[in-house]
């Protein structure tokens, strides 16, 4: 809306001619989701609380966490807020993009406060029922997939990283590629979000990359020098990039170890497929096993631990899946296994900004 309010009056008030960059737009984004969680933040709090929204502690899970019970969850909800009310503040809203972004964010958002709800208030420690998470999920990816696809500046192209003349047609299998994306990235970014600070990292590192590059996706000149697709419109994706960074700044203030707040299945399978939804729209998918390869490797950790579990009859790879919870047990503190996880998000986001030019 400020850009709408604003940069028309830019010829009688020559400052006002920032709004048009996009690098100011996204930090402007960037720093209003951080404000509004930062300020918003103790309120919201004092509310779960006086709700009695608290965290559900698995019993079989690590004995560590047996001191979060009742820790104030939920706070995705202010995550997703502060990223809705800053994308309307910042981003052009003509443009179809970032709505999509934003209202397949709100969906995810949705389905995972349902399950935060069943799980917190009905008593119902496994929450929404796997298959109905997982319907619920895919049908809102498949309107993506389906919107991108009969859109007539998008095609069934897939872009990978290292190759640059490999560009592989789908044609309407795109829409399940989408899907698959999207989806994984939703629960992958879920299975994550099990220790403080842990799931907020990487995502805002993850987004940085996706920041990078759909500024450079949007720019015709960029984005033909760099060798990546270059999509109408994606730059404006930058901003709605920004406030992901902005939102999970802010959060961390709050879920810093020890948490005074989580995020609940309503940040995580939001925030996933936030970025799931990105790596679609400006044609980078397979980036985001790069940039994401954490939330890669606690797929694959839980995968091949229930896996080997029933092939074994019983015998397990890792001590505890998913993979974060498997240096619990190994006697690595709490703070320490987010601290590693991090460092080797940052060095994966790097690689991912390498391949801007290894093609």
């Amino acid at each position: 809306m400020l850009y709408h309010f604003l940069y028309p009056l830019h010829e009688q008030f020559s400052v006002l001619n920032v709004f048009r960059y996009l690098t100011f737009r996204s930090i402007g984004s960037a720093v209003t989701a951080f404000l509004i969680v930062f300020l918003l933040g103790p309120v919201f709090i004092r509310w779960l609380k006086a709700q009695q929204i608290g965290q559900v502690v698995r019993t079989d899970g690590p004995e560590t966490h047996l001191s979060k019970q009742g820790v104030p969850t939920m706070g995705g909800m202010l995550i997703v807020a502060s990223m809705g009310v800053s994308t309307l503040l910042w981003a052009d809203l003509t443009n179809p993009l970032v709505w999509v972004c934003l209202l397949l964010t709100v969906f995810y958002a949705m389905i995972g406060s349902f399950d935060d709800w069943q799980k917190i208030k009905k008593c119902n420690s496994k929450g929404l029922s796997a298959r109905g998470k997982l319907i619920l999920q895919v049908a809102g990816a498949t309107m993506v997939g389906l919107f991108l696809l009969i859109s007539p500046v998008y095609d069934g192209n897939l872009s990978l990283p290292f190759f640059k003349d490999f560009h592989p047609d789908l044609g309407w299998w795109y829409i399940p590629f989408a899907v698959t994306v999207i989806v994984g990235a939703s629960n992958a970014v879920n299975l994550t979000d099990g220790l403080d600070g842990l799931a907020a990292g990487p995502v805002m590192i993850t987004a940085g990359v996706y920041f990078i590059f759909s500024y450079a996706a949007g720019h015709v000149i960029v984005a033909e020098y760099l060798q990546i697709p270059a999509v109408q419109g994606a730059g404006e994706v930058s901003v709605f990039c920004g406030t992901i960074i902005g939102a999970c700044l802010g959060f961390l203030w709050f879920n810093a170890y020890p948490a005074q707040l989580f995020m609940g299945d309503v940040g995580s399978l939001a925030l996933g497929g936030a970025l799931g939804t990105v790596s679609i729209i400006i044609k980078q998918e397979f980036l985001l096993a790069i940039a994401g390869g954490i939330f890669v490797m606690e797929v694959i950790s839980v995968i091949l631990q229930v896996g080997y579990f029933k092939m074994s009859g019983g015998k397990r790879i890792f001590l505890m899946a998913p993979f974060h919870h498997h240096f619990e047990k190994k006697g690595w503190a709490e703070p320490k296994v987010v601290m590693r996880f991090w460092i080797v998000s940052i060095i994966l986001g790097l690689v991912a900004l390498a391949t801007l030019k290894l093609r």
